[in-house]
């Protein structure tokens, strides 16, 4: 199983619908199989997400963040993990906006070092 306590990710694709950028950088902490974060830069002012890691590494999680318009936005996310040569994680992240939207997009975050 992969650990993700302490490592650190940032976006590096996003569909248009979505509000991470690659400023905005995520704190990823990890107990047992319970996965939380934190996350901000670019157009989030503040987020956090809480999930589980699943046996094979992947996650799935929900978020919630204000962005710099003042909105709270929120959604459900499932990252499969890809190891890169380098040993850094890279996650491809397919999710949904579970608030007035519920419009559907794809990311990737890669661990930065």
């Amino acid at each position: 199983m992969i650990n993700y306590d302490g490592r650190t990710f940032v976006s590096t694709e996003n569909t248009t619908n979505g509000e991470v950028s690659s400023k905005t950088f995520f704190e990823y902490k990890q107990e047992g199989n319970i996965l939380s974060a934190t996350y901000s830069g670019g157009d989030i002012v503040q987020g956090t997400l809480i999930g589980i890691v699943r046996e094979n590494g992947s996650l799935t999680f929900k978020y919630n963040h204000v962005n710099i318009q003042n909105d709270i936005r929120g959604g459900q996310c499932d990252s499969t993990p890809e190891i890169l040569s380098d040993g850094r994680i890279r996650l491809h992240e397919s999710w949904k906006w579970l608030d007035r939207d519920q419009s559907e997009g794809e990311s990737i975050v890669e661990e930065v070092i």
